[in-house]
Formats: C-alpha cells, structure tokens, sequence
C-alpha cells in the first residue's frame, strides 16, 4: 500500500465534518503530515513530552486529554517513555494513572521553568494535542475570544527552545502549533495562536488526531500488531475516566462523556472507517 496515498486520505479523513474551518486550513499543508509524525514515533526510543489540557472555567475539557492517552499507550507500547505535562487541574487528575510533569499555572518564570528540564532530560519528541497557543499579544483566548491566561500553564516555552521535532495538534486556530500556518488561521472567526511547530496535525475534533496517528503506526508496524491497534482505543471509556476526575465538554461546558459536544460514537465510526481503510479484510 503506498503510505503517502494512505496519509493522505486520513488527512482528509480527519476534517470531513469541517466544523471549524479545518478542512479550508488543511490545503496550506504538504500532504503527509499524519505519516511523517507516524514515523516519528515509531522511532523514538527515548523521552517524549505530550502536553495537554485546555481550562474551561475552573476545569479542563475532554478534548485533549483523551488523545494523549492514546498516543500515551502507544508509545509505551513502542518502548519509548512518554510524559504527560499539564497545569493544575488536569495535573491532579492524571498523575495517579500516568507519569506527569506538573506546569506553573500563570508562571512569570515559565521560559527558565522549560530551559531548566530540557537541558536536564533532552527529550526526543514533544508532542501538543489540543493545548492553548498564545496570541500575538502574548496572552491565551479561548474559541469565544475570552482571556483565559489566568489560568493557562504555558507549554509554548517548550516549543519555543525544542532542540528536537515538535508536533502539534489542534482543531480550531488558537491552540500551539498553528502558528504554522498564521496567516490563513487569521482568516478564521478566531484569535489565532502565533506558537508553531515542526509537523502540525489538522482534527475536526484534535481527540481524533490520535487515532489518525496510530492507524499509521499500526500500519508501520502491522508485522506485529497484526490487524493494528485501533480496536483496542475506547473512546467511551476514557472520556468517562476523565469526566469521574473532573473533565467538562469544551464547547457546552457540561460535566458528560462528549467531545466538543459530539457523542463518542462519532470517534467510534471514525475508528471503523480507519480500521477499514488501513486493513482491509
């Protein structure tokens, strides 16, 4: 199967809904994006920064979180040692089941807080998924344009001085990485974030990146995952672990097991149509 061809209708796979003008930006990008980060993964042996968590009031939401769990086990799974970054709450909710570093929440020393641990630990990868990229004004709006950087820990700092691939994922305009692409995310009804990337993953929903990814890493490694390893992804069950610890939809705010307001069976369909695609019976 030719794997370019193959990133390239998960691409568009990824923005078919179109719900927040990511199908328009997903033009600007060469086509691959979903594969070379596929390869990036598969490998990396060593340390990689996963940083999410996007506040929604006094809480975080679900979009986010539940993807970096996914790409949390896969890396383990490849035998590399991922580490999850968040501010306060998300920190609290997660560092039970998963090795997290824990972000200064609203942090003047935020840049010496990341100088510090990337000369300490050279990560090989750092990867955002749904985390809030600042403005041009050097603060963070949410997708209503509100002023949220009271309650944002900053993540960009790690991008700003990576010494290694950076990846981002997003799905609205305001979240890291989509400085990448400035100028057409200005386009947008948004308050674009200035904050680029090496790679930069384009989502209806940015939960759903991740098994855009891993559908590839399967397929990469299909030697021995066999039929892949999407059908092991349980987007019920995560969202539900994350609402018990606190998690609300970010587009309605409702403590429930939805993603940007959808229900998990959009994630689930769009699992079988990947399944499907990548391994055909």
């Amino acid at each position: 199967m030719d794997l370019l061809r193959l990133s390239a209708d998960i691409e568009q796979m990824m923005v078919r809904q179109n719900l927040r003008g990511m199908a328009t930006l997903s033009a600007h990008l060469p086509t691959g994006s979903y594969l070379r980060v596929a390869q990036l993964i598969v490998g990396c042996k060593g340390l990689v920064l996963i940083g999410t968590g996007f506040p929604v009031a006094d809480s975080f939401e679900t979009d986010g979180p539940v993807g970096a769990l996914v790409l949390y086990k896969v890396l383990e799974k490849l035998g590399a040692t991922p580490l999850l970054c968040c501010g306060e709450p998300l920190f609290s909710a997660l560092k039970d089941g998963y090795s997290c570093l824990q972000l200064p929440v609203n942090s003047a020393d935020a840049a010496s807080f990341a100088q510090q641990f990337l000369q300490q630990h050279h990560p090989e990868l750092i990867i955002s998924i749904e985390r809030p990229g600042l403005a041009a004004d050097g603060r963070y709006y949410n997708m209503r344009g509100q002023d949220i950087s009271a309650r944002c820990a900053n993540f960009d700092v790690f991008f700003q001085q990576a010494c290694c691939p950076a990846i981002a994922i997003g799905d609205g305009g305001n979240e890291i990485g989509m400085g990448k692409l400035y100028q057409a995310v200005s386009q947008l009804a948004i308050t674009p974030s200035v904050t680029g990337s090496d790679e930069l993953l384009l989502a209806d929903v940015s939960n759903w990146a991740a098994y855009g990814v891993l559908a590839l890493v399967s397929k990469l490694k299909d030697a021995e995952t066999g039929c892949g390893w999407l059908l092991d992804c349980q987007p019920k069950e995560l969202l539900a672990y994350l609402v018990e610890r606190g998690a609300v939809d970010g587009v309605t705010g409702l403590a429930c097991q939805t993603e940007d307001s959808l229900p998990p069976a959009h994630a689930e369909l769009l699992i079988a149509d990947l399944q499907r695609l990548c391994f055909p019976e």
